[in-house]
């Protein structure tokens, strides 16, 4: 008789530890992230004129096309440490964590793309037709430290197994979402310089194949890589993914010691600032109705990411050989759906990259905080009664 796997099944001491470290280091960033959202949207509400000039003051080697604002080095350079250690994470979980094993991996890959899938669907039918179509991307990602520091603050009696869950379904979504931003938010390609980035990446490829260690070999490395593949066309971001993706596992505890607070305790922060100081001064709540983007990114994360996650889980659990728990129940998993819809991060990046200089920027801008803000409170509601659930009550 073929073997059931179970969704969400316990998991080993060794994970259990790795994955207690990354925990607490998102939800820590994830603390970090709103303090820096709510500074930028009260600084940009009482002055926007002085939040804007800091925002785009430039600085940098004009000669290498490196002569940036500080939004753009916020989101071009600093979220390449924090995609490095999403592709660090990513390798982990492939090589050793749930995604290991291709029958219990197959549940959070097709509750992630479920996720993605349904969301850029409502996106598209609003947006259908219109310039504002290539929105699509928005509401598909996750905020892993956002969503932990909601579960951290009201989730704690859940079994660490959903946390695990979530966690692994964060990074599949943030491979998709590195791949759409490769793939569809990349205008044109300079060969030459993307070669340089390839020829870059194979030498830290080696290095790490050799064990080779010593950050004055992988700095200068990584900004070469870093500057090749910004000048080849491709967002940058996609270095530090590729890197993180190449390193050597047995080296990643150490290194992972020392970027990934950089990465939540000040490159995501300092990102959120720079991205999040929308001014709200004239709008309305009409005009977010009227809007088909604000529509497209509302109504994508709040209902279209649990409506994918939750649904192509099920569907994986009814038609395939996976099966919940005995321990769970299906709410908890709802729950989980709804922490799903929490995006930030790369969705403000997404939203930048699609309208950047555009009126539909700040739309977009102030849809994912209002969206993410909603989606944390329906989340935060349903956490306190799984916790009931949980202790008795």
């Amino acid at each position: 008789m073929p073997k059931t796997s179970r969704l969400f099944s316990r998991i080993s001491k060794g994970q259990t530890r790795w994955l207690g470290a990354a925990l607490r280091n998102e939800t820590t960033g994830g603390i970090l992230l709103l303090v820096a959202a709510i500074a930028a949207l009260a600084w940009a509400n009482v002055d926007y004129d002085s939040y804007s000039t800091l925002k785009e003051f430039k600085f940098g080697p004009a000669e290498l096309h490196l002569d940036l604002s500080l939004g753009k080095w916020a989101a071009d350079g600093l979220l390449a440490i924090f995609f490095f250690v999403a592709g660090i994470e990513l390798k982990h979980e492939l090589v050793l964590g749930s995604l290991k094993d291709k029958a219990v991996a197959a549940v959070p890959i097709a509750a992630a793309l479920g996720g993605m899938i349904v969301p850029a669907t409502i996106f598209a039918f609003f947006n259908a037709g219109q310039p504002t179509a290539s929105g699509w991307g928005i509401p598909m990602a996750t905020d892993i430290a956002f969503a932990l520091a909601v579960l951290a603050v009201a989730g704690r009696s859940l079994p660490l197994e959903l946390r695990a869950f979530l966690l692994t379904l964060a990074v599949v979504d943030d491979l998709g979402a590195i791949l759409v931003i490769a793939i569809f938010y990349t205008a044109k390609l300079n060969f030459l310089a993307l070669a340089v980035a390839v020829g870059g990446l194979f030498i830290f490829g080696m290095l790490q194949k050799k064990r080779v260690t010593g950050w004055y070999f992988y700095l200068p490395l990584a900004a070469i890589i870093w500057a090749a593949l910004h000048e080849s066309g491709i967002h940058a971001t996609i270095a530090g993914v590729a890197m993180g993706m190449l390193m050597n596992l047995k080296q990643t505890d150490g290194v992972l010691h020392v970027v990934h607070p950089i990465s939540a305790g000040f490159a995501v922060p300092v990102f959120a600032f720079f991205s999040a100081g929308v001014s709200v001064a004239g709008m309305s709540i009409g005009d977010v109705f009227e809007s088909p983007v604000a529509l497209g990114v509302v109504l994508g994360l709040v209902v279209g990411k649990p409506l994918g996650v939750v649904g192509t889980a099920y569907l994986m659990a009814r038609f395939t050989r996976a099966s919940l728990s005995k321990e769970l129940s299906w709410w908890d998993v709802a729950t989980l759906g709804s922490l799903a819809g929490v995006g930030f991060t790369v969705s403000l990046l997404i939203n930048e990259l699609a309208f950047g200089g555009t009126e539909a920027d700040a739309m977009g801008t102030l849809a994912v905080l209002l969206a993410s803000t909603i989606a944390a409170i329906f989340a935060t509601i349903a956490l306190q009664f799984r916790k009931r659930a949980y202790s008795g009550v």
